[in-house]
């Protein structure tokens, strides 16, 4: 094993450097938060995949292929369909509107009245995801280095934190590719051909195992459904993913690149399939399936190649856990804390001239250094609070729903509601997520987390109350949806947050 061990050494080793050549690139609030909105197709292509094909798609996909066969890549081929159809029809449109959150996409929409709100139930979602990513390495490093949960989740953790910390998006989006190329290169093109061979071929696998697990539904059509509407739709209007749809240089480069990226999930999501099925074959009574990939893994692979595949599940934690902590301290500055300094602010000057103003163009190098500090500063305090919370829960599956059933019950209808029908209003989108969110987790609540019906009734409810209350209230004023055509056909070419500043209009 020590050649394995020296192989992972030097990749995390590797991590930490990209996150210090990346620091030097960071030099202002662009660069830190989305890498300067200047990736080509290659790195954005490369750098999506990796975030969102994290543990759950390697590991989790590998599990649900022992468990299910070939129908097991549903999961992850629902995240690439839903990648594909952010890509093709909305990904151009997100890119040219140059903001940070979804939640300032929400202001713009809506004239600055469901920001904050949204900001939390991102914020609750991204959260949970970067502790769920962050549990993860407990599974990984126990079967490196024989390590405990806790030291496990604090080592994987801490070198997460650090080159997020470090760089920000240019620090992850470096990492990101090296994790990218490392998964292709460790699953699709190790893992998966040296599995089938020890299988026997795709002959003897047949003849070994039912033939429920050659059929494409044999893990159930409602599971199906269910994987539509969480991973699809979340793969929509996540802040993870929108934030790096904010880093591509062009409208071209987003949809394309990202085409690309939902493409290879799909490609990902069977070879995960195949590499557990496989397994099926060759460990028939494993306690877990979620024990097959290490377990396939340490058999299967010869010494070195056993490091490199190791540290593709590595890199595909990894990209995860720090794409959503990223997401997870930039909704938590710029939606909230930013928001509620503002309204603090107002307050205490009994709502007089914002003295910022003056500073901003006076000292604006000083203040796009102190945003970067801000930022930093953000991404270290939410690193440290998921650390701690990965260490105090249990049940990954269990949070892991709740975070996207709240997210794709509340968000969904607003923000897809805000970008197709000019109807829509700031009260009907702040009714829907209200209503959708609480309707998911009384659900929840009432069914248990893991209940297909929470998301099926939060849906439906967040769409009935978003388009009655839209109807039923005044129409977005007309000066707002102009400004909002006016971004979205990509006309200014400044940076241009949320309406004045970040979340000014919760305070007026």
């Amino acid at each position: 094993m020590a050649v394995d061990y020296a192989v992972i050494v030097l990749y995390l080793a590797g991590m930490l450097a990209m996150g210090w050549w990346g620091m030097r690139r960071a030099k202002s609030k662009s660069d830190f938060l989305v890498a300067g909105r200047r990736l080509g197709p290659a790195m954005y292509s490369g750098t999506m995949a990796a975030i969102v094909l994290g543990g759950a798609s390697t590991i989790g996909g590998v599990g649900l292929g022992y468990q299910y066969g070939l129908s097991g890549a549903w999961m992850v081929f629902t995240i690439g369909l839903g990648l594909l159809a952010l890509s093709i029809f909305f990904s151009a449109r997100i890119a040219r509107l140059r903001v940070y959150t979804v939640s300032e996409m929400l202001d713009l929409r809506y004239g600055g009245s469901a920001g904050i709100i949204s900001g939390i139930v991102m914020w609750a979602y991204t959260l949970m995801l970067a502790v769920t990513s962050t549990i993860a390495y407990a599974t990984i490093f126990d079967v490196l280095f024989g390590l405990d949960r806790t030291l496990s989740i604090v080592l994987g953790g801490v070198i997460v934190v650090a080159y997020s910390t470090l760089g920000g998006m240019w620090s992850i989006t470096l990492t990101d590719m090296v994790q990218f190329v490392v998964k292709t290169i460790g699953v699709l093109l190790l893992l998966l051909p040296i599995a089938v061979i020890r299988a026997g071929g795709f002959a003897e696998m047949r003849a070994q195992l039912p033939d429920d697990y050659f059929a494409p539904l044999g893990i159930g059509g409602q599971t199906v459904f269910t994987y539509v509407l969480i991973y699809s739709f979340g793969m929509l209007i996540g802040q993870d993913i929108w934030q790096r749809v904010f880093t591509a240089r062009g409208d071209k480069v987003a949809r394309l690149g990202g085409t690309a990226a939902g493409t290879y999930c799909l490609v990902y999501a069977l070879a995960g399939a195949v590499i557990g099925t496989a397994a099926k074959v060759l460990y028939p009574h494993l306690g877990s399936p979620d024990d097959a990939f290490a377990t396939i893994v340490r058999d299967a692979l010869p010494v070195g190649l056993r490091g490199l595949v190791l540290a593709a599940a590595l890199s595909a934690v990894m990209s995860t856990s720090s794409g959503a902590l990223i997401a997870c301290a930039t909704v938590a500055n710029n939606d909230i804390w930013a928001r509620v300094k503002h309204i603090a602010e107002l307050r205490g000057r009994g709502h007089g001239r914002d003295e910022g103003q003056g500073q901003d163009q006076n000292g604006g190098q000083s203040q796009e250094h102190d945003e970067v500090r801000g930022n930093r500063a953000f991404i270290l305090l939410m690193g440290v609070g998921v650390i701690a919370i990965a260490i105090a829960l249990n049940d990954v599956v269990e949070a892991l729903t709740l975070a996207y059933n709240v997210l794709v019950g509340g968000l969904l209808v607003p923000i897809l509601g805000g970008l197709l029908w000019k109807r829509g209003t700031g009260a009907g989108a702040l009714a829907a997520i209200a209503v959708g969110g609480l309707t998911v987790v009384g659900l929840m609540t009432a069914l248990g987390v893991l209940a297909n019906e929470p998301i099926y009734y939060g849906l439906l409810a967040s769409l009935l109350t978003y388009v009655l209350v839209s109807l039923a209230t005044k129409p977005t004023d007309a000066a707002v949806l102009a400004a909002w055509r006016e971004r979205l056909a990509g006309a200014p070419e400044q940076e241009a947050p949320a309406p004045p500043p970040v979340g000014a209009a919760a305070g007026t």
